[in-house]
């Protein structure tokens, strides 16, 4: 199975050119989140089941990316009274061992896969915790929710536990990620990690006005085409790709029509943008108002459209990087207004 991952996205985009200090220390506090807050591999002094799933999946996706056999050796052995002894390693040292060994490959591939197995960490946790948040509540939490220590019940609703844990340990991932981020800016890594993936990001304003709260409100599956268009936006604007505005207005487009079927404000004659535009814009619905649909509808005139038609034998239309950055802002500013409007 193809799986996406940081090293392959950023081949191209030089983050590191040297191994300092500072990145031994990212990589190291950032494996230590995974390890101790997100899926610790001990309970009890017993070996976690769900958590040796976790690892050895993590291990094998990732050396299955990069090429490899394994991350490190998964046998080691030693001597004893001139007798050879073997153990196996447990998932979790392994891949403890390849994030901390010294650097064969460049500093940026380095560093770059080792991102990587943080990523894929935390995008599987984060698919956990998705999946329990969409789940009816099963019979089993509702009996962990109502003890408190073996045989020991307390008062409440076991539906409400069950939620209040659910709610904790959302919380408590949502605080992994925050302390992630915080991380990277300490290490003053240009990077952010939202819904899944880590990407660069390009300005610390603009990432803590727009960008935070814009990928806090694309978890709910009604938004994933949404936020499948606007991190390819990103990904081609750090690649210096083909066409990176396009894929973020078609990312507002999709919003607008979200809401636009949302509200049962559409009909089925519409043939473009602009008519979702409109239907948002009407007097009767007045969900945005007359300057803010001429704004929008300007926006696809003169920055999608061009790009999503074949110039012919006309010049291929292009935008600088300042033209394409406000473009994405653009995109995502609204977004981030319209779904909060709904």
């Amino acid at each position: 199975m193809l799986v996406d991952i940081f090293a392959r996205r950023y081949e191209g985009v030089q983050l590191r050119q040297g191994f300092e200090e500072r990145d031994s220390r990212l990589l190291v506090q950032s494996f230590r989140i995974l390890a101790e807050d997100l899926s610790s591999y001990y309970v009890d002094g017993k070996e976690n089941p769900a958590s040796v799933r976790f690892w050895t999946t993590l291990e094998s996706s990732l050396s299955r990316e990069l090429g490899i056999k394994e991350l490190s050796q998964h046998w080691g052995s030693y001597t004893i009274g001139g007798r050879v002894q073997t153990f196996k390693n447990t998932l979790l040292a392994v891949c403890e061992k390849w994030l901390t060994q010294d650097p064969a490959s460049s500093a940026d591939t380095y560093i770059k896969e080792r991102l990587s197995l943080i990523e894929l960490g935390f995008r599987a946790k984060e698919a956990d915790i998705a999946a329990m948040n969409a789940s009816d509540i099963s019979d089993g939490e509702k009996l962990l929710a109502s003890l408190t220590s073996p045989g020991l019940r307390v008062p409440g609703s076991p539906e409400d536990g069950a939620r209040a844990r659910r709610a904790m340990r959302t919380k408590a991932f949502q605080t992994s990620v925050d302390e992630l981020n915080t991380r990277f800016r300490q290490a003053k890594y240009p990077l952010n990690y939202h819904n899944g993936f880590i990407q660069i990001v390009t300005d610390d304003l603009v990432q803590i006005e727009v960008e935070t709260p814009f990928w806090s409100l694309l978890t709910s599956p009604q938004w994933k085409n949404v936020d499948i268009d606007m991190k390819e936006a990103l990904d081609l604007r750090d690649g210096d790709g083909r066409d990176p505005a396009f894929y973020a207005a078609r990312a507002l487009e999709s919003t607008i029509k979200i809401v636009s079927d949302t509200k049962g404000w559409t009909h089925g004659k519409e043939k473009g943008a602009h008519n979702y535009i409109d239907n948002l814009g009407s007097k009767a619905n007045a969900f945005i108002t007359p300057w803010e649909s001429t704004s929008i509808k300007d926006f696809f005139t003169h920055v999608r459209n061009p790009f999503g038609h074949g110039a012919g034998s006309s010049t291929m239309p292009s935008l600088t990087r300042p033209q394409t950055e406000w473009a994405i802002e653009f995109s995502m500013s609204w977004i981030k207004n319209l779904i909060r409007r709904m």
